[in-house]
């Protein structure tokens, strides 16, 4: 785990000891974070069962930035905290104080958190007291090392398993620490993390100062000098944070080390890379930051970044003092590239902050271990969810030799279909399956943290195959952009495990299994000898349906009927890519046998 002390929730509050009423929710949370670029006020819910995913009830950006306010515009010198922006600062917290209020947060939850910029102000002390005496709050100042621990666990709460470097830019500084996190067990560098003075702000003023009454040449030098410096500093960090050897490892086999990123200065980058692959001959079709990983040529291409940032007219979520920092974060990025050992493999953009990371550390192992779509998804399960899920997991060969379904199909992710599987049944047939195909990037869950773009594309696509796959033009498009982001094997096993949902929620429209009727095993494997000819290899199923004496829905049949459409992806046609594609010939057999009486809770 990281060192540190620990933030305690409600810090500084006057009434420690409050007892909730009526109209408040003792699990709200509310958190000021008052960076460098700006102040976030937040309200989450922690409740049970939603509580991994840090649902958000409220929030809102306050645009002051600190590190601006105290530089001087005309010298470039460190000026205090102006009276003005104290002001303004005081104003904010207490109008949020009024929200928090109204909304029911218990005021010992409410809690205020301080990075770099006010950390080092010169008037750092007369500017916390003015906070504390409007709002009754002592605002927590997060020491340099203690904010890469945060932000640390900030990344941890944007995926379910993270390896590699974490590094947090935020206006004032940077961190840099190493993380391992798997089932709600995070591990951070014993040496918790190291602050560099080269946040997007800072870095962008410095590199001013460095132009600054200087001749051209003069200019060049002080700039490469200073590259060699922050170079040097890099790998002195690298040294110091006791990389794992077995991260060392991968790294070296894999061609770099996995980044995950977070803070406004990285998150900017991310979306100046979401603008370059939507507009230039690309349609990435998720525009969520959390989650989203480019590749290390497309990371790096600071050239196209930097024209981007300086031609494009507009760019979503990229305000014009984000743009102005580009040309510094691609400075950073160019020595990061070029002094990491073994160089940089791919990044991960991660929305998780001083607000993530501070709640993701108080909660208990047992809730930072559930994965998040299952979590996400629980609130919309039917009564038989559970059931559901066991058989579409039976109806999915076991590991061969030579063959598995792809690991990214988890038994998590199966759950999340089972649980999401009748949300969009209401709906209109030209509705239910463009509904389900947006619903993880723009729709019901598109708010989930901690979800990868991939197993949004996953769960969206078997939604989409659970409503029959048809679709108006105008969503085939969308649909094939989302295939892009899987490999053609995930896609196939998609179409396959969306058509086993259709059929499942053609025998139980209603989401539960009524074990006084017949019930259904299905059981899969990989068989050879398939097709007419005998010469395919591929998938045999078989559903064993429970024989009785008397069945009036005539449930054979109609399985012998609607297993037709699962056949169908096995087609050659049907193949991701057409016939010379991906896929697998399919065979289904309908079976009547006696089948054992279950317990009151088997399927």
């Amino acid at each position: 785990m990281g060192g540190g002390k620990e933030i305690p929730p409600g810090y500084g509050s006057k009434n420690k000891d409050e007892t909730p009423t009526a109209s408040q929710n003792p699990h709200l949370q509310a958190v000021v974070d008052l960076g460098s670029n700006g102040i976030r006020c937040s309200i989450s819910d922690l409740s049970a069962p939603v509580a991994r995913v840090i649902p958000t009830v409220h929030f809102h950006r306050v645009n002051i930035s600190l590190y601006e306010a105290q530089v001087d515009p005309d010298t470039g010198n460190r000026i205090p905290i102006p009276r003005s922006v104290i002001d303004r600062v005081v104003s904010a917290i207490v109008r949020f104080q009024v929200i928090c209020v109204e909304i029911g947060v218990l005021s010992s939850n409410v809690r205020l958190i301080a990075t770099e910029a006010t950390r080092t102000a010169v008037n750092s002390t007369a500017f916390t007291d003015a906070i504390r005496d409007a709002t009754g709050i002592s605002v927590a100042m997060l020491p340099k090392e203690q904010e890469g621990i945060v932000g640390a666990w900030g990344i941890a709460s944007s995926f379910s398993d993270v390896e590699g470097l974490a590094l947090d830019l935020g206006g004032g500084s940077m961190q840099m620490t190493w993380i391992i996190s798997h089932s709600g067990n995070v591990e951070i560098s014993p040496q918790g993390s190291v602050s560099f003075p080269y946040g997007a702000a800072a870095l962008t003023q410095k590199l001013a100062d460095l132009k600054r009454g200087k001749s051209k040449e003069e200019a060049r030098k002080a700039k490469e000098h200073f590259r060699h410096e922050m170079a040097s500093d890099f790998r002195a960090a690298f040294e110091k944070l006791e990389i794992p050897k077995s991260l060392v490892k991968k790294a070296r086999e894999q061609g770099g080390f996995p980044l995950y990123l977070s803070g406004g200065g990285f998150r900017g980058w991310g979306y100046l890379l979401l603008y370059l692959h939507q507009t230039r001959g690309q349609s990435y079709p998720i525009s969520i930051i959390n989650g989203y990983s480019a590749p290390k040529e497309d990371f790096e291409n600071t050239d196209a970044l930097e024209e981007v940032a300086r031609t494009a007219h507009e760019i979503f979520r990229v305000s014009d003092r984000r743009r102005a920092q580009v040309p510094s974060v691609a400075f950073l990025v160019n020595v990061l590239a070029e002094s990491l050992p073994h160089g940089i493999k791919e990044a991960h953009f991660c929305q998780g902050g001083v607000r993530e990371g501070v709640l993701f550390r108080e909660m208990l192992p047992v809730v930072r271990q559930q994965d998040p779509l299952e979590v996400a998804t629980s609130r919309y399960a039917p009564s038989s969810a559970d059931s559901l899920s066991a058989l579409i997991l039976a109806a999915l060969p076991r590991p061969s030799t030579d063959r598995s379904v792809p690991s990214s199909l988890s038994v998590h992710l199966i759950q999340a279909f089972a649980n999401a599987l009748y949300v969009h049944s209401t709906m209109a047939k030209e509705l239910s399956s463009s509904a389900a195909l947006y619903s993880t990037s723009t729709g019901i869950l598109a708010s989930t943290h901690g979800i990868p773009h991939s197993h949004r594309a996953l769960l969206a696509l078997m939604l989409q195959e659970r409503y029959g796959g048809e679709l108006p033009p105008r969503d085939v498009d969308f649909k094939s952009h989302l295939q892009g982001i899987l490999t053609p094997e995930e896609v196939w096993w998609t179409r396959y495990i969306g058509k086993l949902g259709l059929v499942l929620g053609q025998l139980y429209p209603t989401g539960t299994i009524d074990t006084s009727k017949p019930r259904i095993v299905p059981s899969a494997k990989w068989a050879n000898g398939l097709g007419t000819k005998g010469n395919k290899s591929g998938l045999k199923l078989e559903i064993t349906i429970q024989r009785v004496l008397c069945d009036p829905t005539h449930l054979k049949a109609e399985l012998e009927h609607d297993v037709k459409k699962i056949e169908k992806v096995g087609k050659r046609k049907n193949w991701i890519g057409g016939r010379d594609g991906w896929g697998m010939s399919i065979l289904i057999e309908v079976l009547e046998e006696e089948l054992p009486v279950p317990h009151a809770s088997a399927t």
